[in-house]
């Protein structure tokens, strides 16, 4: 089946492409509608590359060859002319509270829609079987990310699932050397590139458990030791709204793979959360 997100993809990735993938990219961007006539040769001349780069870029972008890329343009060029566009301005300093409120839910609206068509619904299948069958689960992670991963820790501790999260990051990478392959390592980096969490995800490798990223589609190195890819959307804007944006993204992954897992132990998880409920119910009036 042919993902119908294949423009948002090209934006999304765009700075992690190859120079040559980059001028394929551009073209694509600002002429999608005449891109889908093309051939490959004449896509190669007017992009200033070669039809092997083309090949590569499809390829890149996960998918077969020439005819499925332009397949996949003209399914999401019809989708985007079928739905309302969504704009994700920036924010100003004299802008009223009403104006910024509306701003930063359109930025999370976009965040998500977009991390809708980047997520492979395949990776987040492999990603909910991996945590339903592990014996522990460590999560690694900095920054804001952190507070995604001690929400991804509450949530899996809520259902008995042994979950592990230190804020500190040399403990983090103390704890990886510990992991075996009866465990599950999650790595959480927007950008995919802090070292950090990289290094800890790679020791977790290396010690045999199965390793999941949450990170912004494209290149980047934490790809690398990462055996199932969760990808989220990046939202550019000022202020770091495209931060609080992507730690919504981030959120959304982390809510669908706590329900998949839920939903894999059903009545058991109905009696966990139960249980945890009663445990909490004389601290509230």
């Amino acid at each position: 089946m042919l993902d119908k997100g294949i423009l948002t993809k090209i934006t999304q990735g765009l700075e992690t492409f190859r120079p040559s993938e980059k001028k394929v990219a551009h073209f694509i961007i600002d002429n999608s509608k005449e891109a889908v006539g093309l051939s490959i040769m004449e896509l190669a001349e007017k992009s200033g590359t070669s039809e092997a780069t083309i090949v590569r870029f499809c390829r890149t972008l996960g998918l077969k060859g020439y005819q499925d890329f332009k397949l996949a343009i003209s399914l999401d060029i019809s989708s985007v002319n079928n739905k309302r566009k969504i704009i994700h301005e920036k924010i100003s300093e004299d802008d009223t509270a009403e104006e910024i409120f509306e701003k930063i839910s359109i930025g999370s609206i976009k965040a998500i829609e977009d991390t809708k068509k980047v997520l492979s619904a395949d990776s987040l299948e492999k990603a909910i079987e991996a945590v339903n069958n592990a014996e522990k689960v460590y999560l690694f992670s900095a920054g804001a990310s952190s507070v995604v991963a001690l929400d991804a820790q509450y949530k899996l501790m809520r259902i008995n699932i042994p979950a592990i999260m230190y804020f500190d990051n040399h403990i983090q990478l103390t704890a990886s050397v510990h992991l075996t392959k009866n465990d599950v390592a999650i790595g959480i980096s927007n950008s995919g590139r802090t070292k950090d969490v990289v290094d800890a995800l790679k020791v977790a490798k290396d010690k045999g458990a199965t390793t999941i990223c949450i990170t912004q589609y494209g290149q980047s190195p934490i790809l690398q030791y990462s055996d199932i890819i969760l990808f989220t959307a990046h939202v550019e804007n000022n202020f770091r709204s495209g931060a609080m944006a992507s730690r919504i993204a981030q959120l959304n992954v982390i809510d669908s793979l706590f329900i998949g897992v839920a939903c894999k132990r059903y009545d058991e998880v109905i009696s966990h959360l139960e249980n945890t409920r009663e445990a909490v119910k004389n601290k509230q009036y």
